[in-house]
């Protein structure tokens, strides 16, 4: 059984004015679909103009990293992984065996 390549999604920071519309017309959106990525989108735009404007110093406390009062404890020892490398070594590991 050949898998296909697993795809990583990275944001670079750079976008078009506004949110594309689907390129294959096998895919069809609702309207209601469209308003909630528009809504998103032009929320997500606000979010990074702040974060410039706070980073530049011009402006202070727009965006806050929200950081758990009380942690888990069971967390405590948790190490951030790349979830996609970890699916494509064990599809690596699978084809060797």
């Amino acid at each position: 059984m050949m898998s296909s390549p697993v795809q990583r999604i990275v944001y670079n920071g750079k976008r078009n004015s506004s949110p594309r519309s689907p390129t294959n017309s096998s895919e069809i959106f609702t309207p209601a679909h469209e308003e909630n990525v528009r809504f998103i989108y032009e929320a997500w735009q606000c979010v990074e103009r702040d974060l410039r404007s706070q980073l530049s110093g011009s402006e202070r406390g727009l965006v806050e990293e929200y950081v758990e009062k009380n942690p888990s404890l069971n967390l405590k020892s948790f190490k951030p992984f790349d979830l996609s490398d970890m699916k494509r070594r064990s599809t690596q590991d699978g084809k060797k065996a």
